[in-house]
């Protein structure tokens, strides 16, 4: 906390927030980390395995089958959202379960669900991206920057040589 807004409290304030403080319990950090580990590790074992089924039975080589297979990952989250499930795994998981593709698509479905009775275009379409806009927004203006980036760096770029 910042030494203004520490003056701005009253004695009996920063007394109650220094107990509060003290009272508090500590985060199991490292365990926190191996559960992420372990719950981001499997989602992504998961992905390799149906990308593996992509390229051995549906005929798609490697760099092809990337798609269908984010695409069967984020239908798997989306389902296991609306069944409650997949709120249970990121409880336990932390990180490991928002940061891939499959927490992108819960925090989506989860709004959408959320708000589905405020109606279709205000409660499902307007809350949904709540969450997701940012990320949205920050992901295409992250890939101009380094398109640009690659460009100016990398002049043969643009002549395909």
């Amino acid at each position: 906390m910042s030494n203004d807004k520490k003056k701005d409290l009253t004695p009996v304030q920063q007394e109650y927030k220094e107990l509060a403080k003290k009272r508090e319990p500590k985060r199991p950090v490292f365990k926190n980390c191996i559960r992420a580990f372990i719950a981001g590790g499997a989602i992504c074992l998961l992905g390799q395995a149906i990308q593996e089924m992509f390229v051995h039975w549906g005929g798609f080589d490697e760099k092809k089958a990337g798609n269908p297979t984010v695409a069967v990952l984020i239908i798997i989250s989306v389902i296991l959202t609306s069944l409650g499930v997949y709120d249970k795994i990121a409880q336990w998981a932390g990180a490991g379960s928002a940061v891939p593709v499959t927490g992108f698509a819960n925090s989506m479905a989860s709004a959408a669900i959320e708000h589905r009775s405020e109606g279709l275009v205000l409660g499902v379409g307007g809350k949904m991206f709540k969450l997701a806009g940012p990320v949205i927004v920050f992901g295409v203006v992250a890939a101009f920057i380094v398109g640009i980036l690659h460009l100016l760096f990398n002049p043969n770029a643009v002549g395909g040589h």
